[in-house]
């Protein structure tokens, strides 16, 4: 089943995980807020879940945030 979802509904989703992640970053890291906004941006992993056809970005912010921390670690999406 594919659920269909509006563009505004969408956009929501990726503010809502980025900003989670932002904030993952931050308190879990010790991060600074520029830190932090430049690494989700710069990311892999962000690449991925703002692609519509991946749907990553209907997995939970913590669920992401794991693939973020592989890739901050090893250099690279996995």
């Amino acid at each position: 089943m594919t659920m269909h979802i509006t563009p505004e509904e969408f956009r929501f989703m990726i503010e809502d995980i980025t900003s989670d992640l932002i904030q993952m970053l931050i308190e879990r890291e010790g991060y600074t807020l520029p830190q932090a906004v430049d690494t989700i941006y710069n990311s892999d992993t962000y690449a991925a879940y703002i692609r519509p056809e991946t749907a990553l970005y209907y997995q939970s912010s913590g669920y992401i945030y794991e693939y973020l921390k592989r890739e901050i670690k090893t250099g690279k999406l996995q």
